[in-house]
């Protein structure tokens, strides 16, 4: 028997046109070119930035009242699956195509043919295969923090639906021009380290599109707790917390690995991250005490996301020393978002438009503001920034403001045209029904979810709806929920 013939290992990566996948596996080692340390980076970073989605399920279903909480998990499993095939069949090749033309990409990498060791569009320290590993993760939880627009009213088929040509043509699209050498975005200069146009300003601004379109919760027993527009109590701040913290570890991977690279870069960028969580949350529970003399773990946790969205478009830009001014300014931004929300009259109740779409505006003008020069240089390898406004590059934080008011309305109104058709679709309207609404999704769609659970009280019950199944205020009759009699299942 022949003895088989040993790789040789690829000293010079052939011409993309000629060999888009590097070489051959039986012939060459294409292994050799790239250093196992970005390898191992990259890789870890991308299985740790996964469970950002979950987390973000977490979140949400403990901001939710009960009867809809077990929905937003469902949908976080959702975004992680269906968008990640998405993702495979087509996602990938729309924004990192290297063939393309000058407003997206093509489809010449679909299904992933094709991606294999030829160096990556964002750094020709990791291939191809690596960063489509990476990115896999971003579309997963951009989708996801979008997904809670649907907040209690929203049905879920189309819901479903709605994310999936979401992320095709508002995600894609601007991930294009921001991350594509071809993207005019990219070209034009605008400093996003990690994604706060694509992923935060869009599902932000989509959010508040989407909240419009549903329009308001119902509230027949006057359960809110603002008198102008409908917000109720979360059900399980604890489930907050515990999101909040596992989206916090996550963000390490999701900002520190989009160098691309290991370098002191890498490691800049995780402390700033850091400080801006730190300073973000400070600011909230601090603003909060000042109007209120009361803290509240929903309002630390929403200070701490908010620092994290400001600092992810700076965080390779800017100096460790203003990471924690960039978070709490972010911070303090979002609050006041918050808090004067009720002007535009909107029931958007998990503050997405508040924390992420603003946000990530105010992150993307910081960074124009701030950007030094010489911090892109820690990895060795991009000297060629001119930093920003403090840097006497005056015209970056034009450039800033060009991109993120991009990303916004590109965001919001075609959100708004794709929200409008799908609910013209016979079946598919947007909305569910009073019942189901007043009922609970979780009721609606899920098996998990039984009379009892909700109605006769494990653990936090559902707002208006005691122990016993009676709604509050009614106690001397059976409860009813869209006129229909609601008679509570024996408790074993």
């Amino acid at each position: 028997m022949a003895e088989a013939p040993v790789p040789t290992p690829v000293t010079e990566w052939p011409d993309y046109n000629v060999n888009p996948q590097g070489g051959s596996v039986w012939s060459d080692d294409m292994n050799a070119p790239y250093d196992k340390g970005d390898l191992c980076w990259l890789l870890v970073c991308s299985c740790l930035c996964w469970q950002i989605t979950p987390a973000i399920g977490f979140l949400y279903a403990g901001m939710h009242r009960r009867k809809a909480a077990l929905t937003m998990i469902f949908q976080s499993l959702f975004c992680a699956c269906a968008c990640g095939i998405q993702f495979w069949v087509y996602g990938y090749s729309l924004y990192q195509s290297h063939t393309t033309g000058p407003f997206i990409g093509d489809l010449s990498l679909a299904g992933l043919h094709n991606v294999l060791a030829q160096p990556s569009l964002a750094n020709p320290d990791i291939p191809d295969i690596l960063y489509a590993c990476f990115g896999f993760t971003f579309v997963t939880a951009t989708a996801m923090i979008l997904a809670g627009a649907m907040l209690e009213r929203g049905r879920l088929l189309p819901s479903m639906l709605f994310l999936l040509c979401w992320t095709t043509f508002v995600y894609y699209v601007l991930a294009y021009f921001e991350w594509n050498p071809n993207g005019w975005l990219y070209k034009l200069g605008v400093l996003d380290f990690a994604g706060s146009g694509p992923v935060h300003i869009a599902s932000g601004f989509s959010a508040l599109a989407w909240s419009i379109m549903l329009g308001r919760r119902k509230d027949p027993h006057g359960e809110s707790v603002h008198e102008k527009i409908p917000h109720f109590r979360p059900h399980n701040p604890f489930l907050v917390g515990l999101g909040t913290i596992l989206i916090w570890f996550g963000w390490f991977a999701f900002n520190g690995a989009s160098t691309a690279n290991l370098s002191l870069r890498s490691i800049y960028v995780v402390v700033n991250t850091n400080l801006a969580a730190c300073g973000g949350g400070i600011a909230w529970v601090l603003l909060e005490y000042a109007y209120s003399r009361k803290f509240s773990i929903i309002g630390f946790c929403s200070g701490i996301i908010s620092g994290l969205v400001g600092i992810t478009p700076a965080a390779g830009f800017v100096p460790v020393y203003i990471a924690s001014t960039v978070g709490f300014l972010t911070s303090c931004c979002s609050f006041f978002t918050v808090k004067y929300k009720h002007f535009i009259g909107v029931d958007e109740g998990l503050d997405i438009f508040a924390i992420h779409g603003v946000g990530g505006y105010v992150g993307d003008l910081l960074t124009g503001f701030f950007a030094a020069a010489w911090v892109p240089a820690l990895d060795g390898v991009n000297t060629a920034y001119g930093g920003g406004w403090w840097s006497h590059n005056w015209i970056q934080l034009g450039y800033q403001l060009a991109g993120a008011t991009t990303c916004a309305a590109w965001s919001f109104f075609i959100s708004l045209i794709l929200l409008f058709i799908i609910d013209h679709i016979p079946g598919l309207h947007l909305r569910a029904s009073e019942e189901d609404e007043l009922r609970g999704l979780d009721l609606k769609y899920l098996h998990d979810a039984e009379d009892h659970m909700i109605l006769t009280g494990y653990g936090a019950a559902t707002s208006g709806i005691t122990a016993s199944g009676m709604l509050s205020g009614n106690s001397g009759s059976p409860s009813e929920v869209g006129g229909v009699p609601v008679v509570p299942h024996k408790q074993d």
